[in-house]
């Protein structure tokens, strides 16, 4: 099953609203919540430059090109910093232009319908392309034809570039905080 990064964002932000209405513990519990949505994040916000002449996408079912979410519950911490772009330069030079900024989070690894192209297909840190616990994460909304992702499998940036039926590449910046896997304890 794959899922892409920017459908979950309601379902995220619906679960952060219903979260909000269980009732407080008492005065000293360890009980702590804190869920923070908007949608004005910027290239800059992600750890990344904005590509050269690329312009802000907006979904035409959508009122933003970007969102920012995190949601805190006691030790659970999930954080998504996404924004879309589009430009008329090939995907080829978008992906390459983001290659360098990329390895300051580690090595890259360049994926392709969620499998690995080329030789690198788990980073050291034990970053892959899929998720590998229910599929792949994918940015814009499906399945990116390419993708360049560095990190660590919890922490990690993704660069998803697809063409359009307009012949232009949309490209969506992605930063990604998971839970940590308890079960690796």
């Amino acid at each position: 099953m794959r899922r892409s990064i920017l459908g979950v964002i309601p379902a995220i932000v619906l679960c952060g609203a219903v979260s909000l209405a269980i009732p407080s513990f008492g005065q000293n519990s360890d009980f702590n919540l804190n869920v923070h949505a908007n949608s004005n994040v910027t290239a800059k916000d992600i750890g990344l430059p904005v590509y050269p002449g690329a312009t802000p996408f907006k979904d035409k079912d959508s009122d933003s090109s970007a969102a920012d979410l995190l949601f805190l519950m006691n030790s659970f911490h999930f954080s998504l910093k996404a924004a879309s772009f589009v430009t008329t330069d090939s995907a080829d030079r978008v992906l390459e232009f983001y290659k360098k900024p990329m390895s300051k989070f580690g090595e890259v690894l360049e994926c392709s319908h969620g499998k690995p192209v080329g030789s690198l297909t788990v980073t050291k840190s034990g970053l892959t392309c899929g998720d590998g616990k229910s599929g792949n994460v994918t940015v814009n909304g499906s399945d990116s034809d390419r993708e360049l992702r560095a990190g660590t499998p919890e922490q990690f940036r993704i660069v998803g570039v697809e063409g359009t039926k307009d012949g232009k590449t949309k490209f969506g910046l992605v930063a990604l905080v998971l839970p940590k896997d308890e079960s690796k304890k």
